[in-house]
């Protein structure tokens, strides 16, 4: 009898630390669940009407069922036969269109939303032009009507709309900032007639000011999961400020370990980066414009504090396979270490450089997703 019992409840207690375990997943800074753009607005619109469907589903199913189970249980010595109702045309109808009606109001919301959210604002004269292009493992950002490029770290001014064009220079990987908008695939194309093909369009918006965390939502190689990026969106003002200063070029070395920590760089890394924001080559490497002010560095080490900054900056120039794991095939470009390249006062003088490569435009400290 007790082993019966404990049979029929054993699974309340592994239940129960399930539901606990799953409590506590999850990431503030990637939840579609505090939307701060419209995109991510009406996505949860979608998410909430589609559940409040289901859990209504539910709750006539069981209450029909527990009519059945209590009004048409067997009695005791009542061996009668129930009233048959099967070819009812009523019935069928009733169970037929229910589904078909449930169905029609997601898939008309459903379309309705999708396409709101796939607008192109590309013609917009008020929209700001972004190209997104993607890379194993980092984020490049070029604002064409600015002039500038970026990289890891993208600027946006809330309350404005970003017309976007996406497209990969190597594998296929996704644009995806939960807080914000939706996933859009960044796929690899060809230039056809001096016009880039393959390439995905859409538009989305900040509403507020904050910093908001962005991933790749597409398997893409053994650093697909640390290829993240920020979305820093500031108020009109404060972006316009941004994108001026990073207009401006990079300043002069202003002391000797600076000039030489620049020597450093043009020795061994001019190659593949740029620190000039308006130097819009396509180069192997990201722009390290503003690398100084950065939020992370490689986009998922540490960079909360100055110091905290020029370490994470050390140990990714010093070994980034370590952080990164690469793809070790013939003809990609890989960041190569510097461990044993560079000696400690060389080291020294190159992240001193870096650090230098700042402007004045602080993300916001207390921000939502942040």
């Amino acid at each position: 009898m007790r082993k019966g019992r404990f049979k029929k409840w054993n699974f309340v207690p592994i239940f129960t630390l399930l539901a606990l375990a799953l409590a506590g997943c999850g990431d503030p800074r990637v939840s579609a669940l505090v939307p701060q753009g419209s995109n991510a607005r009406e996505s949860l619109y979608l998410i909430k009407l589609s559940a409040y469907i289901m859990f209504g589903v539910m709750a006539v199913v069981i209450l029909l069922l527990a009519v059945v189970l209590i009004r048409f249980r067997a009695k005791k010595d009542d061996a009668s036969i129930p009233k048959q109702v099967e070819g009812s045309n009523l019935l069928e109808f009733i169970w037929t269109s229910i589904p078909v009606l449930i169905i029609t109001v997601l898939a008309v919301v459903t379309l309705n939303l999708t396409f709101s959210m796939a607008q192109d604002h590309s013609d917009d004269p008020n929209a700001l032009k972004l190209e997104v292009i993607a890379h194993q493992y980092w984020w490049e950002f070029r604002y064409p009507d600015l002039g500038i490029v970026t990289a890891q770290d993208l600027y946006i001014p809330a309350g404005k709309k970003i017309s976007v064009e996406l497209y990969s220079a190597d594998v296929i990987h996704s644009f995806w900032v939960p807080a914000l908008t939706g996933k859009m695939d960044t796929n690899p194309g060809y230039i056809k007639d001096g016009i880039r093909q393959n390439v995905n369009r859409f538009s989305f918006d900040a509403e507020t000011t904050g910093v908001f965390l962005g991933k790749c939502a597409e398997l893409c190689g053994p650093s697909h999961p640390l290829m993240e990026f920020k979305v820093i969106a500031l108020s009109e003002d404060e972006f316009n400020r941004w994108a001026e200063r990073m207009k401006e070029p990079p300043a002069k070395a202003a002391s000797a370990q600076v000039q030489a920590g620049e020597q450093v760089f043009q020795q061994n890394c001019m190659s593949c980066h740029a620190v000039d924001a308006t130097d819009t080559a396509n180069r192997p490497g990201p722009n390290l414009a503003n690398i100084g002010n950065r939020l992370t560095i490689a986009g998922v080490l540490p960079a909360g504090t100055d110091e905290e900054r020029a370490e994470s900056l050390k140990k990714w120039i010093e070994e980034p396979n370590r952080t990164k794991p690469q793809n070790d095939v013939p003809g990609t470009v890989v960041m190569p270490p510097f461990k044993d390249r560079l000696n400690a006062e060389q080291m020294d003088d190159l992240l001193r450089y870096l650090m230098e490569q700042k402007i004045d435009v602080t993300p916001p400290k207390t921000a939502k997703g942040n």
